[in-house]
């Protein structure tokens, strides 16, 4: 294997970084408020969300939380110039696939919000997939260590 040699990052790797970091916390603030959720706050969404809620298994919470989670690591990753930062993006991505695939298997997703449901996975998944892959190139640049 060749030994990669650092190379200072750019600003929009540095803006990308941070944005990164930014949207993976906002995924732990709707992780927290969602396992966080009262009784009463149940009892206030409509029928159908209370029900999907309720219906989605511990294990899919979990790769959510993972996703998040590791997401942000990843994001310090980044900010932090380590190479473990594409690992990190890649388990939050597996992770993701996990949670999205077993939500629309296992819950009343479709029949709650019908094809609209794939819309915000689509758009999780890009994101996810453009940090891996910006990540390996990062490395590759020199970027990360």
């Amino acid at each position: 294997m060749g030994t990669t040699v650092a190379t200072a990052p750019t600003k929009g790797y540095w803006a990308i970084a941070v944005i990164a970091l930014l949207w993976n916390l906002l995924g732990v603030v709707m992780f927290v408020v969602q396992a966080n959720m009262t009784p009463e706050m149940l009892a206030a969404l409509p029928p159908e969300q209370r029900q999907l809620i309720e219906g989605t298994p511990a294990w899919i919470d979990a790769a959510f939380a993972v996703a998040v989670f590791g997401g942000v690591l990843g994001a310090l990753g980044l900010l932090l110039r380590k190479r473990w930062a594409r690992v990190l993006f890649v388990v939050s991505m597996l992770a993701l696939l996990v949670q999205i695939c077993g939500s629309l298997a296992l819950t009343p997703a479709w029949r709650v919000h019908g094809p609209a449901v794939l819309a915000m996975p689509v758009l999780l998944l890009a994101i996810a997939g453009f940090l891996v892959w910006y990540s390996r190139k990062a490395v590759a640049r020199g970027w990360i260590a």
